[in-house]
């Protein structure tokens, strides 16, 4: 299969995952639909290529250090458990590898099964893979997956197929767990990442999001000032990109053709810029002048990174910074642990992380459609949701319970090497405050993070088709693009208006 063909396999799989999830098609449909193109061979993701999250625990040698369970949480535990031990029960969800996935697969049998006698299987697979799992689940209302891990660019396709938490906290006060405290989510995280039509799809789970990262010491030596907007920014990855010669380059990012991380990158250039992806009346509004803007500003910047940032994913991105091939990066908060941590990373100790850049103008959500709200902080955050087809109810919600709870996300700010803190509980924590240095485990950019997330964040639409268009059209037009198929950055946006606003009116 040559390179176009290639393209338009992975649109007509994103088109037929669309169908999927409107229940437009059946699931034998679907399979015998995508087998034909060339997917699902040796477990392939419903988009293709697998990518991995930049992320790994800590080692067992540091996380022993960490601390256990605390005991309200573990009395609760036993106390749920009398309920639930020797009737052979086993609960199942399909995940991507998140600093919380990765912590309660780690912790679940020792912290979570000994007391409740529930067993866990945590499938921790490719984004991409999670998505098709997922579709195939709910097409069929199977029940093979007791929990759902819902990417915020998913929620409205599957917000039909779980049980709102608020509603099984308060009718099944005999399962609940004292102090859950719903309120202690940071605000902006619930309303972007859980809600739609005012069901809460699922508790936060996890919350990755753009900051800026720079080469302090680079920065210093060249007598850079710390950027504050679009323009500065690219302005210093010029001046880094012309001293150093390509030994070191001015930036870098995440722009593998077809991939979701691709769409990351643009969303943040399009609102820094002043646009939408969807104006008020709904249709696509990526083609506007602004949206125009932040082509061109994008294509400025792509000067200054390496090669082979179109071969990358978030974990080639996050690979260039650990080796110190650029000095400066616009991305995911949660790499800064891992690149501030020696054991695995050759800038340990010279990043510095910064807020969010100011826009150049900033588009105001009621300027916007379908519930998108532009910022220059661009939020991949997810859910953990119960599914509604579960067979074992209960038993998914005392674990959804455990897995978000206050102590398990200081637990996972911790063990998981510094990232995912939902909860304002967790950036107060004093043992969280203590490890805010540089080394092992670093805390250090939770400061910034919870500024971008209270005054920057940026999410993407809520609508049944967004995780079609995002996942398949947006990225791959774009791919074609940086690829050299179209002429101009106004001939690739007005393809992919035609394909986004085909897609959602279907709908």
């Amino acid at each position: 299969m040559n390179t176009l063909d290639k393209r338009n396999g992975k649109r007509r799989l994103a088109d037929l995952a669309g169908q999927l999830a409107a229940r437009r098609i059946s699931k034998r449909d679907f399979l015998k639909k995508a087998a034909a193109l060339g997917f699902f061979a040796a477990g392939a993701g419903v988009l293709g290529g697998a990518a991995k999250r930049p992320f790994s625990l800590l080692s067992p040698a540091h996380a022993a250090d960490e601390g256990e369970q605390s005991p309200e949480v573990t009395a609760w535990l036993k106390d749920v458990g009398k309920g639930f031990r020797g009737r052979n029960i086993t609960i199942k969800y399909a995940t991507e590898a998140t600093p919380p996935s990765q912590v309660l697969s780690t912790l679940v049998e020792n912290d979570f099964t000994r007391y409740t006698g529930i067993e866990v299987q945590v499938e921790i697979v490719p984004l991409e893979q999670v998505l098709q799992k997922l579709t195939q689940d709910v097409a069929g209302g199977l029940g093979s997956y007791d929990l759902y891990y819902l990417d915020q660019s998913w929620m409205a396709s599957f917000s039909n197929d779980t049980v709102d938490p608020r509603e099984m906290y308060q009718n099944q006060s005999d399962l609940a767990m004292p102090n859950y405290d719903f309120d202690d989510f940071l605000p902006p995280l619930t309303e972007g990442i859980s809600m739609f039509r005012n069901k809460m799809v699922g508790v936060p789970f996890d919350i990755p999001i753009f900051i800026v990262m720079i080469r302090q010491d680079i920065y210093d030596k060249m007598g850079l000032q710390t950027p504050t907007t679009y323009p500065q920014y690219l302005d210093n990855a010029r001046a880094i990109q012309a001293e150093y010669n390509g030994e070191i380059f001015g930036t870098t990012g995440q722009m593998k053709s077809g991939h979701y991380s691709l769409e990351c990158d643009w969303t943040n250039w399009l609102w820094g810029h002043g646009g939408s992806i969807f104006g008020p009346d709904g249709k696509f509004a990526g083609n506007d002048a602004r949206g125009i803007d932040a082509m061109e500003y994008w294509l400025r910047l792509k000067e200054n990174m390496p090669p082979d940032v179109l071969n990358w994913t978030w974990d080639g991105e996050f690979t260039s910074m650990a080796q110190g091939l650029a000095a400066q990066v616009y991305s995911w908060g949660e790499f800064f642990p891992g690149l501030d941590n020696p054991e695995n990373s050759k800038v340990a100790g010279l990043l510095e992380p910064v807020l969010p850049l100011q826009p150049v103008s900033l588009r105001a959500p009621a300027e916007a459609g379908h519930g998108e709200i532009p910022g220059t902080a661009h939020q991949g955050g997810s859910a953990l949701a119960v599914s509604r087809y579960s067979k074992n109810l209960d038993a998914a919600w005392v674990f959804a319970q455990w897995g978000s709870s206050a102590d398990m996300n200081i637990r996972v700010s911790l063990l998981g090497g510094g990232a995912s803190p939902m909860r304002r509980s967790t950036y107060e924590d004093a043992r969280v405050l203590a490890k805010a240095r540089p080394g092992v485990g670093s805390t250090r950019h939770f400061a910034v993070t919870r500024r971008a997330i209270e005054n920057h964040m940026g999410s993407e639409p809520d609508h049944p088709a967004w995780a079609e268009v995002s996942n398949g059209v947006i990225p791959v037009e774009l791919g074609r693009f940086f690829a050299g198929e179209y002429r101009s950055p106004k001939a690739v946006m007005d393809e992919i208006a035609e394909g986004v606003d085909k897609a959602f009116a279907r709908y």
